[in-house]
């Protein structure tokens, strides 16, 4: 493809972040399979125990705090510095390693697990080290702190966005995601539609992999510094 305005958008999820420390969800071994994600990632778990659910998000946030970026992550970051088109970074994790690496304008889809948010009111202010139930909105003072993430039953972030983005594409590649998760596992066919072409990069075959035009499997930190320097030059 030739580079002078040429628009790439990539997807990542959650197997760009394992080689961090940082677990996947659905994969053998995964999150889901240790714990009921009804319990823990929806609107009626939270309501049922909000205590249980902090303390889960708060374990999870020390994990993310402590991860460190890794050649996956410092290579995407490398593309949007030297790609003479646009980079649109879409992920679906909700750590900062994108950032940490140097990414910039980072769509989170999913939400940040360093941000919080007040169930009653809406207010987005960082997160704190630790949230209790009880703990007041700093807007409204109800005891509604949460993550600012998105649970299942919830709308993804930055709809908009993405699908202005997968409109202009002329390739799309999604990154370490298992592609059973909607909307993000319609991205591929949206692109296409657009006239992008598509390349998987997966540790293994994906629920999508078929509908690519190109897939890649192995280790995100082996092929996406490799994809990228082929594709700078």
């Amino acid at each position: 493809m030739s580079k002078a305005d040429d628009h790439i958008v990539i997807l990542t999820g959650a197997g760009i972040s394992a080689e961090s420390g940082l677990g996947t969800f659905r994969d053998v071994g995964g999150l889901w399979s240790r714990y009921d994600w009804r319990d823990l990632a929806t609107p009626e778990g939270f309501a049922r125990d909000p205590g249980f659910v902090l303390a889960f998000y708060n374990w999870r946030r020390e994990r993310v705090r402590a991860a460190r970026p890794n050649p996956a992550h410092e290579a995407l970051a490398r593309l949007q510095r030297h790609w003479p088109g646009r980079v649109t970074l879409i992920t679906q994790n909700v750590d900062d390693l994108h950032e940490q690496a140097g990414s910039e304008d980072v769509i989170h889809m999913h939400g940040n697990h360093l941000g919080a948010l007040c169930a009653a009111c809406g207010h987005r202010w960082p997160a704190p080290e630790a949230m209790a139930a009880a703990d007041p909105c700093p807007a409204c003072a109800r005891p509604a702190t949460r993550p600012d993430v998105v649970w299942f039953g919830e709308t993804p972030c930055h709809m908009d966005r993405i699908g202005a983005a997968l409109a202009t594409a002329r390739l799309f590649v999604s990154i370490g995601t298992s592609g059973t998760v909607c909307p993000a596992a319609g991205f591929a066919a949206l692109a296409r539609k657009s006239g992008a072409r598509t390349l998987e990069l997966n540790l293994g075959r994906s629920e999508n992999t078929d509908h690519f035009d190109e897939a890649r499997h192995g280790p995100a930190t082996d092929l996406v510094p490799a994809w990228v320097t082929a594709l700078l030059g």
